[in-house]
């Protein structure tokens, strides 16, 4: 009889869920139909007894795609919260396979900050910004045939509130924390999760990138072995009288000064090279009165051309036709070198030209003078950090039936592949599956109560998991 009870329980709660989803989204809708589908995997969260209210759009074209969308998009926001006060915007991109058997994910930008549109164009999406035939007006797209939404539906879900297209109602609501921030996501709780080079301890995260150096030949093994031996294997809390340690952490610093931490085999942008120039100054041979030039045989004039900018206004030759236009901030500065800089390259500012563009946002829904200027990384948010190592909830989450896939990519010295290794070891897991290598994960078998898999990614200029 219990056991009839909970079955009944379990079919009304499902069939409630449905139709509070029905009588907030149109009946057109692609989440809808993809939610129908799974069983209502995805949870509504209940705050104070207020379920979470909707609003949605099809999107079936956009600026910079010539013609109908090839998958279908939906655009809208989740309001959550005590007051339904903060409005979550997301992008639901239905599975261009079998929408009604493929897994639905979500997908979080990290930072906290970075809108989950950087997922969608940069990482994971069927789109891509056209950076190679962009004109320095207004990007293109093109299509990824490596996209996640081969295989499944993805939701992407600005979050916290304050990241691209996600409002708040008043100001209090913008003050958000890591605790705070998960509450409101947990509207989208699902049976497992997937996260990228993630950063999980700070220890274990911050303590792993001189073992990981070494491992890549950017740290000596003589150097090495005596920071090992001196830091006794502790290199973020260290002590102020161990003189040693301290030396040998100023010498790794030097070594790794100048590497793009995040993919060490790309350029650290902000680094200026004294071997970028074609030219220096012949300082041991200056006489006091006036310099000679020599030739730099090491510039990188050998394989690129490089263009040297005097920015801001007021730097080197740079001036302005009137004393207002010396008056500027990092935003008007940004703005007086687009058109020049985005003319060659720039990887990431597209995003902010397109989704900065009216027509974009027209497309999209996005509600008028809910936000002045997009960002693809907002860095001026009220975010507080509060929990500084999520490692107990994993832990918690072992015990459940849920599956999960870290990855890291291991070329990534932010977080280290080595550290994410040692922390899931720590969690005492039985290993049913030994290290080997792996070209796809379609064949991966079901199997009861919870799994982890953790898997490494070869580094490639455009990174792409599904290759």
């Amino acid at each position: 009889m219990a056991t009839e009870t909970s079955k009944a329980d379990h079919y009304n709660s499902q069939l409630f869920l449905k139709n509070v989803l029905r009588s907030h989204f149109n009946t057109n809708s692609p989440l809808l139909s993809t939610l129908n589908a799974l069983q209502i995997l995805l949870v509504l969260v209940l705050c104070t007894s207020t379920l979470a209210a909707f609003s949605q759009s099809i999107v079936k074209t956009l600026p910079g795609y010539a013609g109908d969308l090839p998958f279908k998009l939906e655009t809208g926001y989740v309001s959550v919260g005590e007051w339904n006060d903060v409005h979550l915007f997301y992008y639901f991109i239905e599975s261009e396979g079998n929408p009604r058997e493929d897994p639905l994910l979500l997908w979080l930008t990290g930072g906290p900050g970075c809108s989950a549109f950087s997922g969608l164009v940069y990482e994971i999406g069927p789109l891509r910004l056209d950076t190679e035939h962009f004109d320095g007006k207004f990007p293109n797209f093109t299509l990824n045939p490596f996209s996640w939404t081969k295989v499944s539906s993805i939701i992407f879900l600005d979050a916290p509130v304050g990241t691209g297209f996600s409002y708040a109602d008043n100001a209090e609501s913008y003050v958000v924390d890591d605790l705070l921030s998960a509450t409101d996501n947990y509207n989208f709780l699902l049976k497992g999760y997937i996260i990228g080079n993630p950063v999980t301890s700070q220890h274990y995260d911050k303590n792993a990138r001189i073992e990981f150096a070494h491992r890549l030949a950017l740290l000596s093994d003589k150097l090495y072995e005596s920071i090992k031996h001196n830091c006794h294997g502790e290199y973020v809390t260290i002590d102020p009288n161990n003189a040693p340690c301290i030396k040998d952490l100023t010498l790794v610093t030097k070594c790794l000064a100048n590497l793009n931490l995040a993919q060490i085999l790309e350029p650290n942008c902000a680094f200026a090279s004294r071997n970028s120039r074609p030219l220096h100054f012949e300082k041991d041979y200056f006489d006091g009165k006036f310099p000679n030039l020599a030739y730099n045989p090491f510039s990188w004039t050998k394989a690129a051309s490089m263009i040297y900018l005097d920015g801001p206004v007021g730097s080197g030759f740079s001036y302005a036709d009137n004393a207002e236009g010396y008056i500027g901030d990092d935003l008007l500065y940004a703005t007086d070198i687009y058109n020049f800089l985005l003319k060659f390259y720039n990887y990431y500012v597209l995003s902010d030209i397109w989704a900065n563009d009216e027509r974009v946002r027209e497309a999209l829904q996005v509600r008028k003078g809910t936000k002045d200027k997009w960002l693809r990384c907002n860095e001026t948010m009220a975010y507080t950090e509060v929990v500084y190592s999520s490692l107990d909830y994993h832990r918690n989450l072992s015990h459940t039936p849920l599956r999960a896939l870290i990855y890291s990519g291991d070329h990534d010295m932010l977080v280290p592949y080595s550290g994410t290794h040692k922390w899931i070891e720590s969690l005492g897991l039985t290993v049913d599956e030994e290290w080997r290598p792996w070209y796809s994960m379609r064949y991966i078998r079901d199997t009861v109560g919870f799994r982890l898999r953790f898997a490494t990614v070869k580094a490639r200029k455009k990174l792409n998991l599904t290759n």
